[in-house]
């Protein structure tokens, strides 16, 4: 089984992200989930076979499932133009959708302390302006969700940021409804993930603007890639959870002499199959479907 690690579809104009393939046809555009995997700011030289069809996969349940305003159009090839409907690997992993001015804001929301917010909140007792109670340990989950909001950085990692400065950034009435949106669906993502034994830890959401002013959920929606899902019946306060993503990459690259500002090393194929065995499982789990990839 190999890995799809780059679209070619030329005549059209392409811009290459980490992950995903973005083709600007005018008014719309087509995204096409590759299998690339990054960790550490790289993109990895190995792929996760299906990994793009399962994220896609994962969002289109969601977008069904959230019943909101979004960016999609369709998700059968044979509604997109002829150069990309008579390419059968693109089955599966390519959406065509509205084009929309991105708001320049990665919509965060976290249920538990995790990541970047369980590092800030040692240091401030705070995530992103928002101040916590004392006394709370890695991996606990919050009184209530908190919406902490980040930059989006063309290179490196995406920076947290408060409140205010989002305000300052995109305008308070923006600010309010993307809060208020976000933390509504993070909420009811929550609900149901707890029906199939995941704990939804935190995700992101990224929003665009219409022409008409009207706001519509844009990019993918929680998937493992966006999202920390945590198996609850292996979730303990204290530590940090294992997770339905690339957890068996980074834990891989971290044993390796790798400086993290090189070329990466390929991966193994042991690391690739348990890689790709993780988001098959968080699909069918969150899903109840079987993965027929």
């Amino acid at each position: 089984m190999s890995a799809l690690l780059q679209s070619d579809v030329p005549g059209v104009p392409c811009r290459h992200g980490k992950v995903r393939d973005v083709y600007d046809l005018g008014d719309r555009l087509i995204l096409v989930a590759t299998d690339r995997i990054s960790a550490f700011d790289h993109v990895l030289p190995t792929g996760i076979p299906d990994k793009g069809r399962i994220l896609t996969a994962l969002t289109l349940f969601w977008l069904d499932r959230l019943g909101v305003e979004n960016h999609l159009l369709s998700a059968d090839l044979a509604a997109m133009p002829p150069s990309f409907a008579s390419r059968p690997e693109l089955s599966g992993r390519t959406c065509l959708v509205k084009k929309a001015n991105v708001v320049p804001i990665e919509c965060v929301v976290r249920g538990y302390l995790a990541g970047s917010g369980w590092k800030e909140y040692r240091r401030s007792r705070a995530v992103c302006g928002v101040a916590l109670p004392e006394g709370l340990r890695q991996a606990e989950q919050l009184p209530e969700p908190i919406f902490t909001p980040a930059t989006k950085e063309e290179t490196g990692h995406d920076v947290n940021v408060s409140f205010a400065t989002m305000t300052g950034l995109v305008g308070e009435a923006t600010a309010d409804e993307l809060r208020g949106r976000s933390l509504d669906l993070y909420r009811k993502a929550r609900t149901h993930a707890a029906t199939c034994g995941i704990l939804l830890a935190d995700t992101k959401f990224e929003w665009g603007r219409l022409p008409d002013g009207r706001l519509i959920l844009i990019d993918e929606v929680l998937t493992p890639d966006s999202s920390r899902f945590w198996p609850a019946d292996e979730y303990a306060v204290g530590q940090s959870p294992p997770s339905f993503d690339k957890q068996f990459v980074r834990d891989w690259l971290e044993t390796t002499t790798w400086d993290k500002n090189s070329r990466p090393p390929m991966l193994p194929d042991e690391v690739v199959e348990r890689t790709r065995a993780k988001y098959v499982e968080a699909y069918e789990r969150l899903t109840g479907r079987r993965w027929g990839g």
